[in-house]
């Protein structure tokens, strides 16, 4: 018989050991363990056909039909495992039930050693988001659009500093332009899956950096807890001019087909303006891209600005600030640690 581990076993045994997810391929793609391999006992026909059955006939027959349509897969699936030329795979389903423990039954058949996750996906699900109350020393980089506050945190990731980069997680720079340029984001479940991997490696006694964020990236949200310590942060406000901002964003965007930067212009028009917005279209259609930055820029401006001074009030003016050109990295990244070295994260 496999033997059964909980979660936390689980999880460290996979960072040496790979893990084998038996569910359809749709409950797969919709999220999964970050790293784990889908090998579907059964395809989403065959999983909601099984389903009508076992609610119609009950469980005999279900199984019975489950029998039927695994039978001429069982070759094909000790094909798959033993390609991994591991000793020990691990496994789970939905809920640690038969899915797993047939595959696992199978398997050490053809002498492949299997652990099975207790309580299966839906116990990691309840590990990921007990996860996210994880305490950290947080400090936020804030700034204004294209001040470049994500060349920022990847220069402090490069320079062995831990930050959390919440926008390449979500494939998603955070603006109604952040889906530009990116691949297809993933669901809420699966960025909260991955977001929970990047934070479980993180010592929770030196600072984090995150990108002041809204609690939306995309289509996608920071979680509750996680967002909570966020807002009750420090915040460094990263000053770059006005010009070099534009520069930004036409390096950012403007090699991109001007229907697509229509399209998201579009999608800020009500609290752009009409006027404004019309603008900035016309700026688009004959190629103007600088002007229909500027425009856009001015609404963003206006609206983080104000953000900034209902989380802050008076004591805005005295946040601690970089001037950031673009110039020596290390430079900037060593004024960063200095100024999160003066933070007494006890009084906040």
């Amino acid at each position: 018989m496999p033997k059964e581990i909980q979660i936390d076993l689980f999880l460290e045994l996979s960072k040496t050991n790979p893990i084998i997810d038996v569910r359809s391929p749709g409950e797969y793609e919709h999220a999964h363990i970050p790293g784990a391999l889908n090998l579907p006992l059964f395809s989403n026909e065959e999983r909601a056909e099984i389903g009508t059955i076992y609610k119609q006939r009950g469980r005999v027959k279900a199984v019975q039909r489950g029998l039927e349509v695994v039978g001429p897969k069982l070759a094909g699936f000790a094909k798959f495992a033993l390609a991994l030329k591991s000793d020990n795979i691990l496994i789970h389903c939905w809920r640690g039930g038969m899915r797993s423990s047939s595959m696992a039954w199978l398997l050490e058949q053809v002498g492949i050693e299997c652990t099975l996750l207790t309580g299966g996906y839906k116990s990691y699900r309840g590990h990921v988001l007990k996860s996210f109350e994880k305490p950290l020393k947080i400090v936020l980089l804030g700034g204004y659009t294209g001040s470049g506050k994500t060349d920022l945190i990847k220069l402090l990731k490069e320079q062995g500093e831990q930050v959390l980069d919440l926008e390449g997680l979500a494939c998603h720079k955070g603006s109604a332009f952040g889906a530009i340029g990116q691949g297809e984001q993933p669901s809420s479940e699966q960025f909260e899956n991955l977001l929970s991997l990047e934070m479980e490696a993180l010592d929770g006694e030196k600072v984090v950096w995150i990108e002041d964020e809204s609690r939306n990236v995309g289509k996608v949200f920071v979680p509750e807890p996680l967002w909570r310590q966020m807002r009750v942060s420090p915040l460094v406000k990263v000053e770059t001019p006005f010009e070099a901002r534009v520069e930004r964003l036409m390096r950012d965007y403007g090699s991109y087909p001007v229907e697509m930067l229509a399209a998201s212009i579009k999608k800020i028009e009500k609290r752009l303006g009409y006027d404004k917005c019309k603008l900035a279209l016309e700026a688009c259609e004959r190629g103007d891209l600088e002007i229909a930055a500027q425009i856009s820029l001015l609404y963003y401006d206006k609206a983080y600005g104000n953000q900034l001074e209902t989380r802050f009030g008076e004591t805005l003016p005295h946040l601690p600030s970089v001037n950031f050109d673009g110039g020596n990295a290390v430079e900037f990244v060593e004024r960063l640690k200095k100024i999160a070295q003066d933070i007494n994260f006890g009084a906040l």
